[in-house]
């Protein structure tokens, strides 16, 4: 009889320790969806930034452009 208590026993603990493999195992796979779906806006976000950037420096260039030829004939 001892050895089937120890058998019950053992399988309980495997049991527990499943059930917190599976529960840690969503937790991450909501973390990584939660830190994929951060990233992917980071990503467009950052695309947007560059965008803006680019176009401030075609303007701000354009801008030297003028102030130099302005200064050329003035």
């Amino acid at each position: 009889m001892a050895q089937g208590a120890d058998v019950r026993t053992e399988l309980a603990e495997l049991s527990a320790k499943l059930d917190a493999l599976l529960s840690a195992h969503s937790r991450l796979a909501r973390e990584n969806e939660t830190l994929r779906q951060a990233h992917d806006s980071l990503s467009r976000e950052r695309a947007t930034l560059l965008a803006k950037n680019e176009q401030a420096r075609s303007r701000v260039e354009a801008m030297i452009s003028r102030l130099k030829a302005l200064e050329q004939h003035g």
